[in-house]
């Protein structure tokens, strides 16, 4: 069989249902044969959520800072040829790709590390209506009225459920308790807790909720979320001889308390930044994989009226705190593992070391050249062709077993991606019967709203 070129954009097209289609296309999945993780059961299944970019299944979004590196160096990162989603000439924020920090949206309550309050310091304290009002501002100044892309809220000083504010964030329980005692002096001290757990989660939820209200109301095609959110809570691979990465049963059910959360998000941004102790490890694969699998059963439990709430992953191509960049097995265990198991993309996150000397702009280029995009357009490629192929291009291909190690990847034996130069990279390969016996075995259909059958093949009633 002649070989044939794929390009990393596979254009959209309708195939006949039926293995004798199917094995015209040219291309292989490579299924790892790695000892499975354990997975539990996963709720009723919604309907996929709708491709992020025009019809691709798994996207990539870039958002990092790179624009520094073009404007001062002259180093341009070329990341369209990879297929990777972008801002405008790599801005850090830009129509496709927004990020709101701390003191970019409204008027955010925190307590700086010197103790003082900003904006009241505990959520119930925030000036909610003039917070709202200064949100809109921005909203409306920074994003266009047709703005469809990712908007992320990153808000970590502290978190909704008063349970989960230890460590660091003990000192807004303790302010809420002092605000307590000062409105209530005749409470008994045994009923302060109770009251300022109350006030602070009430006061957290409205917070919350109305800003995302709020920019759905002014840009109500935006992706609105909260970074970080939901959290699996599975840090303790530092403690544990056995550590197996799944989420504490708790954590699970705190999740299904921040309901009113989900309803108003339009995506789930959970965090599966990896730190270096976790690099091409077991423990790295497990850690990402329960993180992931947490986000989806919490999409596919609060639909919105789309379908499931795209999850969108946020990963960085260096170890957390570190330039240093990750290996090939580490991006199978954060972007591969995504794709496999259904998320909608991931993001990409850096900060501005990247872009601190032309030499740093230099090599995160390279890497991007020499690795990154390679494995990017290995991956998105796949997840496109078992989309267009298994399931009609009508939804999303998912792992068909919770416990198997089986990735969305281009078979090496019968596949390799081939750099021109000229061109954008591209997957050249053929398919044999082996390549599509793996597919049917380790691969279904997560069908997007409207479809419905094995294949996606049938109009939902």
């Amino acid at each position: 069989m002649q070989a044939v070129s794929f390009k990393a954009k596979w254009p959209s097209c309708q195939p006949t249902a039926g293995a004798g289609v199917l094995a015209k296309v040219l291309i292989g999945f490579w299924v790892l044969t790695q000892t499975p993780v354990q997975a539990d059961k996963s709720p009723a299944e919604a309907p996929a959520s709708p491709p992020i970019v025009h019809r691709n299944p798994f996207s990539v979004i870039w958002n990092m800072p790179t624009a520094k590196c073009q404007e001062r160096y002259g180093i341009d990162f070329d990341l369209s040829q990879f297929d990777i989603v972008e801002n405008r000439r790599e801005r850090f924020q830009g129509q496709n790709m927004t990020i709101f920090y701390r003191n970019k949206l409204g008027l955010y309550p925190f307590i700086r590390k010197d103790g003082s309050y900003v904006n009241g310091g505990v959520p119930q304290e925030a000036p909610l209506e003039q917070h709202l009002d200064l949100a809109k501002q921005k909203i409306e100044q920074l994003l266009a009225s047709d703005f469809s892309g990712l908007a992320v809220i990153d808000w970590e000083e502290w978190r909704p459920l008063w349970v989960r504010n230890w460590g660091r964030m003990k000192k807004y329980q303790s302010l809420s308790e002092a605000l307590v005692r000062q409105k209530y002096w005749v409470l008994p001290e045994k009923q302060v807790r109770a009251r300022a757990k109350e006030e602070f989660e009430t006061g957290a939820m409205a917070l919350m909720s109305r800003t995302l209200r709020l920019a759905t109301r002014l840009r109500p095609s935006g992706l609105w979320g909260y970074y970080k959110f939901p959290d699996c809570y599975n840090y303790n691979w530092k403690k544990v001889d056995n550590y197996t990465g799944h989420c504490h049963p708790k954590d699970t059910e705190r999740n299904n308390r921040l309901a009113w959360l989900w309803h108003e998000s339009k995506a789930l941004y959970p965090s599966i930044y990896l730190t270096r102790p976790l690099g091409s490890s077991e423990r790295g694969a497990m850690y990402v994989y329960h993180r992931v699998k947490e986000a989806m059963r919490i999409a596919a439990a609060f639909p919105s009226a789309s379908g499931s709430l795209p999850v969108l992953a946020y990963a960085r191509v260096t170890f957390a705190h570190t330039l240093q960049f990750l290996s090939r097995m580490d991006l199978e265990h954060t972007i591969g593992e995504s794709a496999s198991l259904g998320a909608a993309g991931v993001v990409l996150w850096g900060d501005l070391g990247f872009a601190q000397s032309k030499n740093k702009c230099q090599a995160l280029r390279d890497y991007v050249h020499t690795v990154l995009g390679g494995y990017i357009v290995n991956v998105t490629t796949a997840a496109s062709l078992c989309s267009e192929w298994l399931c009609n291009a009508n939804g999303r291909c998912a792992r068909r077993q919770d416990g198997s190690s089986a990735r969305l990847h281009l078979s090496p034996r019968s596949f390799k991606i081939v750099d021109y130069g000229w061109a954008s990279p591209r997957a050249v390969g053929d398919l044999d019967q082996q390549d599509l016996a793996q597919l049917w075995r380790s691969f279904r259909c997560v069908c997007y709203r409207g479809w419905t059958g094995e294949h996606c093949e049938r109009s939902a009633p």
